[in-house]
């Protein structure tokens, strides 16, 4: 594996989160909370097509409308949506991407096994012409605590020290 793009995912300068939800107990509203409350420094793009604004912060409605291209994208949405999103973030210039979304071949049906491999291939056939990392997909995100990155829904934020936890 190259290191190509992982300071994008490590150490972005930018977040958008594509699913942010307002739906209290939603993955897509703990992830906003977490994002904007982890002590990122960066912005936080929220994007979400229904909802003005997320956390108090206003929304987009889509990654077409953000205002400037992001350095990581954090993806909460159905998993047929996923494939468009990733190929409209690398056209836009984003580097890197966390795919929170389940539904990419792990379920337990032979047909949503199928299904969803295919799904994950068109996913990343998506990313390959932008050279975009994507994290994922079904994880549970990505944790920085030294820059204040909760991209997770993790339901504590890590603390920064010497140890590293990947998973």
């Amino acid at each position: 594996m190259s290191i190509r793009n992982l300071d994008r995912l490590l150490a972005p300068k930018s977040v958008a989160l594509i699913g942010a939800s307002t739906k209290p107990h939603s993955v897509g509203a703990v992830l906003a909370h977490n994002l904007f409350t982890g002590g990122f420094k960066g912005p936080v793009l929220p994007v979400n097509p229904s909802h003005p604004a997320i956390e108090g912060v206003l929304a987009y409605r889509s990654v077409a409308d953000l205002p400037i291209v992001p350095d990581l994208a954090v993806i909460s949405t159905p998993p047929d949506a996923v494939p468009g999103i990733i190929a409209a973030l690398g056209a836009r210039g984003t580097k890197a991407a966390v795919v929170i979304t389940a539904g990419f071949g792990e379920g337990n049906k032979q047909a949503d096994r199928a299904r969803g491999q295919a799904l994950r291939q068109v996913m990343l056939e998506a990313a390959r012409p932008y050279l975009l990392r994507i994290v994922g997909p079904n994880c549970v995100g990505v944790l920085v605590p030294g820059i204040g990155l909760n991209a997770s829904f993790a339901p504590a934020a890590a603390l920064p020290g010497d140890l590293a936890f990947v998973t």
